[in-house]
Order: C-alpha cells, then structure tokens, then sequence
C-alpha cells in the first residue's frame, strides 16, 4: 500500500513537473512580442537601429515616442475616432444581443434552438469572406471612407457571439424565477430587467467585453473602408500614418501599439473574473 501511495505521489509531481513546463514555454511564447514592443518603444531611433547591440536591452530609455504621439493631432483624432466607434459598438450590440438572446433562451417559439444555433454559425464566417460584399453595400449607403460605417459593420462580428454568451446565462438560471415573476403579474420586459439582468449580470459583463474587443481591435474593416487621416481609427491609422513607403518609425509603431492596447489590457485585468464565468456557462448551457 505504502509503495503504491509512492507511486501516486511521483506520478503527481511528474505530472506538475510537465504542466509548469509547457505554461512555461507558453508564457515565453506569448509574452515575447508584447514584451519586445514595449522594450523597443522606450528606445531612439539610433538606437532601434543596432548601434547600441542587443535588441532586448534598452541602453537610453526616453518617453520622446509617447510624448510625440500624445502631442500629435492624428493620433489623437484616431483614438477618439475608436472610442466613439467602440462606445456605439458595444451600446448597439448589447441592445440586440440581450433581446434576442433572452427571447430565444426563454421565450420559446418554435424553430427557436434552430435559430440560435443558426446566430452562433454566423460567428464562424471569416470577416475575410464578408468584406467585399458589405462593401458593396456600405457604398450604396454612401458610408465609404465615414467612421460610422464601422457602427453598422462591427455589430457583424460581435452580436452572434454576445447572443450565444447570453443564451447560455439565460438558459442556466432556475425556471422557477420565471414561474414566480409570471405570477406575480410581471411582463416579459419586466422579467428581463429585474430578474434576469442581475443575475446574468458576469454573462452580460463576459459579452461586453467581446463586443469591446471586437470593435477596439478590429484591423481589417477599417482598413478596407477608410483611407482619410481624420477618418481612421487606431489600428488603421498607426500603420497608415507611421509607415511611408519603406520608412518605418519603430519607435512610435512601436509606442502606439502599446498605448493601443493599454485599454483592453486594464479592462481584462479588472473584470477577468467574469469574463470567464460568462463563457464558461456559455460553453455548457443552450
């Protein structure tokens, strides 16, 4: 019994042994690039050049890159331009995706698990394969080259998603709320808001910062739809406007990548909790 026990316990520390290898290996991985981009944003461009030696040591750190950008205009105009796009984004797609997703999840009609299934396919379909066809569209809207055709296009890419977080919430909450609220004379729309709502409160959280990412970090319909400086958003206007012909400003690429990616970062850090608590219930349930 006792070698037995031995064996086990071997087996475990093997086992944890080969686990913290591969987060190891992991870590590194990933966290090389973000890690490089930050190192390379403190440098001059001298030194980004390879006169100073190795590419991971920072020999004159300067703030000069992110005070250029701060102080530049366009950057400005772009990071206002993503926010204004990302806050209609994420209010629009939130609208849609509760309701639909709490009618589908609870007010069954039939054909409605058809339909769900069918909102969380849409998900599937590269952004690669839509682009051209919407395209066609967004001109005959006459949206070509406007920050708000983003508006209409980015609740594409974030509303079958949200919808499928919030099916699973909704459809993991006890029926019996639903029975007690009924009774006591509440409509639909009172069950959602005053039942539902607070209690689907990491699923709703999980499905907003989806929808936030989707429409911060977005790089590929911007860059097909707009093309003046005071229309791009981050993603666009960072390559667009810092990359002139075979002239690339490390530096401030560099910089702004990492001021680019600072509001996502923080929101995750802080709300990662339910983050993963809304789509793990949406995994297992609808």
């Amino acid at each position: 019994m006792t070698g037995r026990r031995r064996s086990l316990a071997a087996e475990r520390r093997w086992a944890l042994r080969g686990s913290y290898a591969a987060l190891t290996l992991f870590v590194v991985f990933f966290l090389t690039p973000p890690v490089y981009t930050v190192l390379t944003s403190l440098k001059t461009s001298r030194e980004i050049g390879g006169e100073a030696g190795s590419p991971w040591v920072v020999h004159h750190p300067t703030l000069s890159n992110y005070l250029e950008l701060i102080g530049d205009p366009a950057f400005r105009g772009f990071f206002l331009n993503s926010l204004k796009v990302t806050v209609s984004v994420v209010v629009l797609s939130m609208a849609i995706s509760l309701f639909a997703a709490f009618s589908l999840a609870r007010m069954r009609f039939w054909g409605s698990r058809a339909l769900a299934t069918g909102v969380f396919l849409t998900y599937l379909v590269p952004a690669s394969l839509l682009f051209i066809p919407l395209f066609r569209i967004v001109g005959w809207l006459g949206l070509t080259n406007n920050t708000w055709c983003l508006v209409l296009l980015f609740p594409t890419l974030a509303v079958p998603f949200c919808t499928w977080v919030m099916i699973g919430y909704f459809g993991s909450i006890p029926r019996e709320l639903d029975e007690a609220a009924l009774i006591d004379g509440a409509t639909w729309l009172q069950m959602l808001f005053r039942v539902f709502v607070p209690v689907a409160m990491p699923g709703i959280i999980a499905a907003t910062i989806f929808a936030f990412t989707v429409s911060w970090g977005e790089f590929l319909y911007p860059l097909a739809y707009l093309y003046s400086s005071n229309q791009l958003v981050l993603t666009a206007g960072i390559v667009s406007e810092l990359v002139r012909g075979d002239v690339f400003q490390w530096g401030k690429i560099m910089a702004a990548s990492v001021m680019a990616a600072a509001p996502p970062v923080v929101i995750y850090a802080f709300l990662m909790d339910y983050y993963i608590a809304g789509l793990t219930a949406g995994a297992t349930k609808g």
